[in-house]
């Protein structure tokens, strides 16, 4: 009985003028690993760019699609707080697969959205694995042959 009373009392709110927050969890530290792992990704590819080492487009193409991803994914946690309509799924991952991964990773772990639901990360995990690959044959001579082609006809 004295546990229930303690339950109640901690669930209270003492100040009315300030709305009951609710405790949330610690981070993990793979939470904090996800964090640098993102921003260090997006970091080296600023360095890489600016050392000549990275195309320009590639370049643009991640920090956009991250923005993107961040700006979606906060939407999408706002929707879901309201109960109104929602960002698909896919729509999620695409962005992911095109580069905003990095910005997915921020937003999953800032805002605490979609990061627990398995079935989520499987997908989204796998689209980083794909976009890691296609990035890593984007930097190889025949995936710049591509760029340059693509850079001269825009």
């Amino acid at each position: 009985m004295a546990n229930h009373k303690n339950i109640h009392k901690k669930m209270r709110n003492t100040n009315p003028a300030r709305p009951q927050q609710i405790e949330r969890p610690a981070r993990s530290n793979n939470d904090m690993l996800l964090l640098v792992f993102a921003i260090a990704f997006l970091a080296c590819m600023t360095i890489s760019m600016l050392a000549g080492q990275l195309p320009e487009l590639v370049f643009w193409v991640y920090w956009v699609a991250s923005a993107m991803a961040f700006i979606v994914y906060k939407l999408d946690k706002s929707a879901a707080m309201r109960h109104q309509r929602r960002t698909p799924e896919k729509t999620l991952h695409l962005l992911a697969l095109v580069g905003g991964w990095p910005g997915a990773i921020l937003a999953q772990r800032l805002f605490r959205h979609k990061s627990k639901k398995l079935s989520f990360q499987i997908t989204f995990w796998a689209t980083i694995i794909l976009n890691c690959l296609a990035l890593a044959w984007l930097l190889s001579p025949q995936g710049a042959t591509l760029i340059d082609f693509i850079v001269r006809t825009i």
